[in-house]
């Protein structure tokens, strides 16, 4: 059944947009992240413009992300103290993101933009994540299947301004996470992603908070500034298509459920092995398509009429 997008000005199989939206909400439940970072290159594939996409897509991250999180909230593995530091520094990022979207949307450049910032994200991100995921499970089977201990940050705990994360069982600055959140809310303006990719494992080797609640806490951070992002690139770019969002957002609430179903039987290290892998995929099918059609790219980037 095709349905048509007026603000992207295409057609689309209503069933497709469906189905995405529910593989990138298993995806949110299983691994704590909002699944932008896949979908929003899917909806590049299908012929949505890159602005409608980051902006549309921010907005089906909110539900997806507020499905799973209350299945989390239930096993009561939410820092919501840690959560509301995050998403401080998050609106202020999230604002400052749409700043520079605004003004390279002004010049024509945003289209180019935001394929780079997938592809050098996704790259060292999925590089990253996978070497220590091979590392963690390397040294647990070293030690019997006893979990790593995780290292000390000390600079992080030399840092002033300590609060106390009954939770996650910290007492560290709260410096470090605001300028996490900060760094999530820029991304999730200029790519219409959670930010899930990078707060995951920020929170676990930086922050040094335990795996068992980092999932849980991740979303709840996610909902507010993606929900924030969602708002003002409506209000200043009018890029926000409802009709794709309501349909990606039914697929991801159902999809998160059974996502954070799958999570509960695998091993933390399993869950972030699968996450740099397929953000590797995802980064790698991008950087073939800069390389093997940049006319089109560049037809895209210079449409301020060049």
């Amino acid at each position: 059944m095709q349905v048509y997008l007026p603000i992207a000005e295409v057609s689309v199989n209503a069933f497709l947009l469906l189905g995405l939206g529910g593989m990138v909400g298993v995806l949110s439940g299983m691994f704590g992240v909002g699944g932008g970072f896949l979908m929003t290159p899917l909806l590049f594939f299908i012929g949505i413009p890159p602005a409608v996409a980051v902006a549309t897509e921010a907005n089906q991250i909110v539900a997806s992300s507020f499905s799973g999180v209350l299945a989390h909230f239930r096993r009561q593995t939410v820092d919501i103290k840690m959560g509301l530091v995050l998403q401080a520094g998050g609106l202020v990022g999230a604002a400052l993101g749409v700043l520079v979207f605004n003004y390279l949307k002004a010049l024509g450049q945003v289209d180019l933009l935001v394929m780079l910032c997938y592809v050098v994200f996704l790259g060292v991100v999925g590089t990253l994540m996978f070497i220590e995921s091979l590392n963690a499970i390397w040294k647990s089977k070293k030690s019997g299947g006893a979990a790593p201990a995780r290292r000390q940050r000390n600079w992080i705990h030399a840092l002033p301004f300590k609060v106390r994360f009954r939770t996650s069982g910290l007492y560290i600055s709260v410096i470090p996470p605001i300028l996490v959140g900060i760094c999530v809310g820029i991304l999730a303006a200029i790519m219409g992603v959670g930010g899930g990719f990078i707060m995951v494992p920020a929170m676990i080797y930086i922050l040094g908070m335990p795996t068992k609640v980092v999932i849980g806490t991740s979303l709840f951070q996610i909902i507010t500034v993606t929900a924030f992002t969602t708002m003002l690139h409506a209000t200043t770019n009018y890029t926000v298509d409802i009709v794709l969002a309501v349909l990606l957002l039914i697929g991801g609430v159902i999809g998160a459920q059974i996502g954070t179903r799958i999570g509960v039987y695998m091993k933390a290290e399993q869950l972030r092995i699968l996450l740099a892998l397929m953000v590797m995929i995802v980064c790698g099918k991008l950087a073939l398509d800069l390389l093997l059609t940049p006319s089109e790219l560049f037809s895209l980037g210079t449409g301020g009429g060049h």
